[in-house]
């Protein structure tokens, strides 16, 4: 058995979240609803009668979905390679996701991909330049005693 990569773990579980956001927006143009309206109808704005969070929750599902299966010129570039950066985004995709009623499940998943990602991070795990590759082995070193 070989060691788990952390990395391309998470980026499985975020495709999974950006495909289920954007089929969650497109459900929620049919069924407008606020998963917090339970709790106030100030944020009802934001769903009807301009489906402005529908819209937005498409934007971050599509750019999750060219950001880990990456389109050929996003692929190898700095943000494609940056844990980092991914960090910082998935966040606000997650909480996007989350004001939609149909879209609490891909929030969710976000913040499981985004601790997944956290992981790969604190071991030092790299995302190789060409997707779903390994990273190469490095010469082993030898020290004279």
């Amino acid at each position: 058995m070989g060691k788990l990569i952390k990395n391309h773990w998470a980026r499985l579980i975020v495709l999974t979240a950006a495909a289920y956001q954007i089929a969650a927006a497109i459900e929620a143009f049919f069924w407008p609803k606020i998963f917090w309206d339970f709790l106030t109808k100030n944020l009802d704005g934001a769903v009807k009668p301009v489906p402005a969070l529908q819209i937005i929750n498409i934007i971050m599902g599509v750019i999750g979905l060219a950001w880990e299966w990456p389109l050929g010129f996003l692929a190898g570039s700095g943000l494609h390679r940056s844990i980092e950066a991914r960090l910082i985004v998935y966040p606000l995709s997650s909480l996007v996701a989350l004001l939609i009623y149909q879209g609490t499940n891909a929030g969710l998943y976000y913040i499981i991909g985004m601790m997944a990602y956290f992981w790969a991070y604190s071991e030092g795990e790299i995302v190789c330049p060409e997707p779903w590759t390994l990273p190469k082995r490095g010469a082993t070193r030898r020290t004279n005693v």
